[in-house]
């Protein structure tokens, strides 16, 4: 991956993210996907400004959807040479929230069939709320992702057992 490289949406996250999204008074899931990734200007800006490091670049992300209060869902492009679609999806918070929420495109398909927001992902601010698995994207899951099928819980720990120090790689950045 290089920051020049096109910015158009896999297949399977295009087919994903073009189902709506329902937050339903809070009891759904807060996210809000994007039609296209950020530029790679808009991403630099953003990254700068949520480290408070006007030094970074937002070369190693592709941010493609936000939870209501503008926190970002991202690829995050560490695994050097390997393709988008394999690189871990994380989200960065407006208040300061960090997390992998899955290891892979395959992985965050599930994630999203079972009823989990890359936000519900990554925190566990709200005990009461109990995701609601969703048929259209369990169909797309399925149809692009069969061998990644898992539970989110599963999703979720696995891709934080694979990159433990993301937090902390992420705050050291930060000023």
């Amino acid at each position: 991956m290089t920051p020049t490289e096109d910015r158009q949406f896999p297949a399977a996250l295009a087919a994903a993210l073009a189902v709506r999204f329902d937050y339903d008074g809070g009891d759904g899931v807060d996210f809000e996907p994007f039609t296209a990734f950020l530029s790679a200007d808009e991403t630099t800006d953003w990254f700068r400004a949520w480290t408070g490091n006007g030094e970074l670049n937002g070369d190693d992300f592709r941010v493609f959807g936000q939870d209501g209060a503008g926190g970002y869902a991202a690829f995050w492009l560490v695994r050097h040479g390997r393709p988008l679609v394999e690189q871990p999806v994380v989200f960065l918070g407006s208040e300061g929230e960090t997390g992998v929420v899955a290891g892979n495109l395959g992985a965050f398909l599930w994630l999203l069939a079972d009823g989990f927001g890359p936000w519900e992902a990554a925190t566990s601010y709200e005990p009461e709320w109990t995701p609601r698995p969703h048929r259209e994207l369990t169909s797309i899951a399925g149809r692009f992702a069969p061998e990644h099928r898992a539970p989110a819980r599963s999703v979720i720990e696995r891709a934080t057992r694979e990159f433990p120090g993301f937090d902390d790689t992420i705050m050291e950045l930060c000023r």
